[in-house]
């Protein structure tokens, strides 16, 4: 049998949902898997993409009821209701009438000056969203959802499904910037991950071990808006339906799925430092390397216990 770092490493990588996606593994039968890879990239979008008129995301916000057609739509759902119970709201996908008011998202229609933040919160809330493993529906016809903020973190984790059928238990997949790992690049040879300096984010700020493990970061520094001199994120708070004007500039989590720590990601940037730091001591499953502004602008860390950098 040959040793791992006998096997010569595999990449793949190309475009996908609106970003690249790029996976590295090792595979002693070297197959190359990209054709599947691709395969499920398209079934994903067909079902959770806001950009394709016809995917089962955009059928179910024109209506009332969808009846799930892929087995993509009802697994990212279950997760998105556990995260928006467990952040009180932070997390909500029902946020998207406001990210079409503020010019985000995918019609970009809207701007900030003139958003209607009164009269679309109204049709802000998950718990206007129904489901079982069959069916969604809405308790308001103009609830719309959506899924942006866990979609790629679970694509990630459908590709590392993949990977793992087929006997490979030495990858990384990295999606959109969602990452999971797993096993060793090579002999003694990590898999590493960086997060960029939001103050500069041509710079890295760290760079961290990851095996066995998923890591997503949501930041607040590349869309950013200023208005009479504030700097707003494009972060929304949903229960407000305000830009959130934060001191936090970058989130990392780590999860043991990517799915989990996308979610989070998002819910921990409208919660803020202090709430998010309250949250984490209640929830050792995760993990997070949070960068803010301290009173003085300047650049500041907070690292749960179990990250560590190189």
């Amino acid at each position: 049998m040959k040793m791992a770092t006998e096997t010569p490493l595999i990449s793949l990588e190309g475009e996908a949902q609106g970003t690249t996606y790029h996976i590295k593994y090792r595979d002693e039968r070297q197959r190359n898997v990209k054709a599947e890879v691709e395969s499920v990239l398209t079934d994903i979008d067909k079902c959770l993409s806001l950009y394709q008129p016809d995917s089962e995301i955009s059928q179910f916000n024109r209506g009332e009821t969808h009846r799930f057609r892929s087995a993509h739509f009802y697994p990212v759902l279950k997760k998105a209701a556990e995260v928006f119970r467990a952040s009180e709201g932070a997390f909500d996908p029902t946020v998207l009438p406001l990210v079409e008011a503020y010019g985000f998202g995918a019609k970009k229609v809207g701007s900030p000056e003139n958003a209607n933040v009164d009269s679309l919160l109204q049709l802000v809330g998950f718990q206007y969203v129904t489901f079982d493993a069959v069916l969604i529906r809405k308790a308001k016809s103009n609830v719309r959802i959506d899924l942006n903020g866990i979609a790629q973190g679970y694509t990630v984790d459908v590709l590392v499904e993949l990977l793992e059928s087929k006997g490979i238990n030495q990858y990384m997949v990295e999606v959109g910037g969602e990452i999971r790992a797993k096993g060793q690049k090579g002999e003694g040879q990590f898999w590493t991950v960086g997060v960029a300096n939001p103050l500069r984010p041509e710079q890295l700020q760290a760079k961290m071990p990851l095996t066995n493990r998923a890591m997503t970061t949501a930041g607040n520094y590349r869309n950013r808006y200023v208005s009479n001199g504030q700097v707003f994120g494009h972060i929304i708070n949903p229960k407000t339906g305000l830009m959130e004007q934060s001191d936090l500039l970058s989130v990392t989590v780590f999860a043991a799925d990517a799915m989990t720590a996308d979610a989070y990601d998002t819910a921990f940037m409208v919660m803020g430092l202090e709430k998010t730091k309250r949250f984490l001591e209640t929830h050792p499953e995760l993990d997070a390397y949070l960068l803010y502004t301290d009173s003085e602008g300047k650049l500041q860390v907070f690292a749960t216990n179990g990250v560590k950098t190189l």
